[in-house]
Order: structure tokens, then sequence, then C-alpha cells
């Protein structure tokens, strides 16, 4: 696929996926979902590749969704829910099961900006992002699990205000509130991203994958013994892999692991 609306690259074994609209901050569109989910899905058959950043262009991350590709054309019958996501996919379902994701919020990330991230493995802000819950004033509810990963980041009372107010959020708010796991300069946005990113793409990407499938299943569950039992039989097939002879090996050696060809 050639991207208009997103440019892909890689830096150090690490996929960098820009969202590629600044004079429109920007904003989401059904083509951008598309170009966005089959970066990543590269990225997920790539095995020089361990891990992604996803980031924007110019001075902002994603201020929403475009108006009129989105809103409007629904309004003037030319979609509805079902068609939208066929259209665009299960975008935390793929985000979920893929290589390891870090956000690194540049600017503005309003509406299905902040919603798009939070499935996110960490989220990193520049001091310059502004976040926003502005589904309310649309006459709209959040969506892509969004209601979710709130409560989990934020916790309940947190959440419900940045929801119901709609109001904008400073970066220093955000991390403050722990909606952002790192804060730092817009200088050092990117360099921090990719150091987050390069350690966990150093890491074995199987196990990188099971790792996320079990804080999915496991980080509500209160039923401690479906907890362990799901680790138990994960932790058998670990067991069993190429990767943890390697890394058995490799502090016996005294060397580094060598997990990716």
């Amino acid at each position: 696929m050639a991207y208009q609306q997103i440019r892909f690259e890689v830096r150090n074994a690490v996929g960098w996926l820009t969202l590629n609209r600044p004079e429109r901050l920007n904003a989401w569109t059904y083509t951008m979902s598309a170009e966005l989910t089959d970066a990543i899905e590269r990225i997920n058959d790539d095995d020089a590749v361990g891990a992604m950043v996803i980031t924007g262009e110019g001075k902002g991350f994603c201020a929403g969704a475009d108006i009129e590709d989105t809103f409007k054309s629904r309004l003037d019958g030319g979609g509805n829910g079902d068609q939208d996501r066929a259209r665009t996919g299960d975008w935390v379902a793929l985000l979920r099961r893929s290589k390891p994701i870090i956000a690194a919020v540049n600017g503005a990330c309003v509406g299905v900006g902040a919603t798009m991230i939070l499935p996110c493995d960490s989220i990193v802000a520049s001091e310059t992002a502004r976040f926003g819950m502005a589904f309310v004033k649309m006459g709209l509810v959040p969506e892509l699990a969004s209601s979710h990963f709130l409560v989990q980041r934020m916790g309940f009372g947190r959440a419900s205000e940045m929801c119901l107010t709609g109001r904008l959020y400073s970066a220093r708010e955000a991390y403050d509130m722990d909606l952002v796991d790192h804060l730092v300069t817009h200088e050092k946005l990117h360099d921090k991203a990719q150091e987050l990113a390069e350690l966990m793409a150093a890491n074995p990407g199987p196990q990188l994958r099971w790792i996320k499938q079990l804080i999915d299943q496991n980080g509500c569950d209160p039923d401690l013994a479906a907890v362990q039992k799901r680790e138990g039989e994960m932790l058998r097939q670990a067991y069993a892999t190429a990767e943890h002879k390697e890394a058995v090996a490799a502090f016996i050696e005294k060397r580094e692991p060598r997990f990716r060809k």
C-alpha cells in the first residue's frame, strides 16, 4: 500500500508511524486508519522490527476525527457504525495483539486522537501536548474501549471528570493524573520514545506478545486462581521456546542474548 496520510520508516529495529496531515492537525480519517493498520501489520510480519512508535507531524498529534470525512459523511447517509468498523477494522484488538507500541504525543490529542493511543503499551508526551475527551461536546460518547482504558489508567473519578467535562488537559495535568506515562521536553520526545521502544524490541518477540495477552486477561480479573492458571499455562509454553533456551545459554556464557536474526 502506498501511504498518503502517514509516513513509515524503521529506526534501529523500531518502526515509526507518523500521522501526516499537519495542515489539519492530523485529523483522523478512514484512509489514515487503513494506512496505520497496514503499516502495523507490516511491522508485525517483519522479524527485523521489534517495536513501534506512533506520533504526529507538525504541531498536533491528532486533533480528533475529520468532521467532513466522518460525522458529516455519516449524517449525509455515507456510512453507519457497522460499515465504519468494517472499513477500519478492530483497532483495539490490533494494538493488543501486536508488537509493543508506544505513543509519542507531540501536540493536540483530542477525541479519537486520545482514544486511539489508550491501548498502547506506553504513552510519552511532550510538554506541548494537550489531551481531551471531547465526545460529549459533539453529542457523542467515547469509543475504542476508552471507557475501560481511561478507568484503568486514571481511576474512576478522573476518567469521569475528563469525559463529562470534555475540557482540554495540559500535558502536566495528564501526567499527574496517570494518563501519560512519561513527560519530556518537546525536543526529547522522539529520543525518549525511541529509547523505550528499543528496550522493548531487544526482548524476545513471542514472549512480548504473550505478556501483553496476560496483562489484558488478568489485569481486571479478581479470580486469582484463574490468573495464575493462565500464567502457568503460558509459562510452560515459554519454557519450550528457543528464546528461553537462548536466554539461559547467554546467561551461562556471560553474553548478551541474541533474540533477533
